[in-house]
């Protein structure tokens, strides 16, 4: 098959849907596939025949993030020469609606996977929150509803889908991990390579240092833990526009010399992260699936993180981990039960990999969006 992938968030811009968009597309291609990505252009990116590239701008709210300018006459004929087989977007906006076009025009299919809550991120747009979420939830739902086939990364979506009236097919497809990379390792060594302190128990957080992610709680959290466990650790891999706000945060708190921000690194090298760490914390609410929880499950890591959408879909309370109320007090009170039941937490991390191999593992992924994309061509 020869099959676009249309992306507002793709490389070298690192998030979520970024790492799922490449994972899909690595899996497509060792399948014999042609794929090409259809991405915002961006400052840092290598020339690559296999990725088209709008023109755009930087996002006034997020300086990082690309916004694709979707009226490019010029890129969308050489998108259109590509012959595509499916069209497969993973927003319903910007280069989402360019995908249905071109779709529609060339009578192929248009599948679209509905990876974020948008309305979870209305106050990046300088507008009234309440106006930015209402129209972000009735745009997205048309989107949906207009596409011929929809991926949801967790039953969570899918339902909310449906309560929304979207009658279009849509099936549950989490974005899968490469679980013979993400595997569990030796901590001692992963440390010493992260420059940590080999014999100190560590909480890890891997993620975008976003409002929308309540590194806060996180923060407020550890210094719960650091006062009941005092060798304890938190270390941060990740970066974003709360960077500055939060490491002010952690340098006024009582253990301020305990917390260590390792800011971003590219997505290959996180495994090293995640094989140091006795437990994994994660406080965000808006989530389709949270995929660095299945990222830390397939690492044999346990997680504590609080209840929500998608997450308690990733993270079994009592089996691979703890979910909890989104609050500090709670994420401590379970990362400290973690770190000082060794036997618990380790019986949890080998339950965790099962997990992840049996229903995580990006094989499953390709299978199963291969098999999406064959139901979609047929003629209708």
């Amino acid at each position: 098959m020869r099959i676009g992938l249309f992306t507002n968030n793709y490389l070298p811009f690192c998030g979520g849907v970024s790492v799922s968009v490449e994972t899909l597309r690595r899996g497509l291609v060792a399948r014999g596939h042609a794929v090409w990505i259809i991405a915002p252009g961006a400052r840092q990116a290598r020339p690559d025949p296999a990725v088209v590239r709008y023109p755009s701008v930087p996002a006034a709210t997020y300086p990082e993030f690309s916004l694709p300018l979707p009226i490019a006459p010029r890129v969308s004929r050489r998108v259109r020469a590509l012959g595509l087989d499916v069209f497969h977007a993973h927003h319903p906006f910007l280069l989402g609606p360019v995908a249905r076009r071109l779709a529609r025009r060339a009578g192929r299919p248009l599948v679209f996977t509905y990876h974020t809550r948008y309305e979870k991120y209305a106050h990046y747009v300088p507008l009234q929150r309440w106006l930015v979420e209402a129209a972000a939830i009735r745009l997205s739902t048309e989107f949906a509803a207009s596409a011929d086939a929809v991926i949801a990364p967790s039953q969570a979506v899918r339902q909310t889908l449906a309560a929304r009236g979207v009658a279009t097919p849509v099936e549950v497809i989490p974005t899968g991990v490469d679980v013979k990379r993400f595997c569990p390792g030796g901590a001692r060594a992963a440390r010493l390579a992260l420059g940590l302190a080999p014999e100190d128990p560590l909480l890890l957080y891997v993620g975008r240092l976003d409002r929308e992610k309540s590194i806060e709680r996180i923060l407020t959290a550890f210094t719960h833990v650091q006062s009941t466990v005092p060798h304890a650790r938190l270390a941060l891999v990740g970066h974003g526009t709360e960077s500055g706000r939060l490491q002010a945060m952690a340098r006024a708190l009582p253990a301020a010399d305990r917390i260590t921000f390792l800011s971003a690194r590219p997505h290959d090298t996180l495994p090293v992260c995640y094989q140091a760490a006795d437990v994994f914390l994660f406080a965000s609410e808006t989530e389709t699936q949270g995929l660095v929880l299945a990222e830390a499950a397939a690492c044999g890591v346990a997680a504590v993180s609080v209840t929500g959408p998608g997450c308690d879909e990733v993270v079994r309370d009592g089996e691979s981990g703890v979910l909890t109320k989104p609050e500090p007090a709670a994420l401590a009170d379970a990362a400290i039960s973690l770190l000082v039941d060794g036997q618990r937490r380790r019986r949890m991390g080998a339950r965790a990999r099962e997990i992840a191999e049996r229903e995580f593992d990006a094989r499953l992924q390709i299978d199963r969006t291969l098999a999406l994309y064959e139901r979609a061509c047929r003629p209708r």
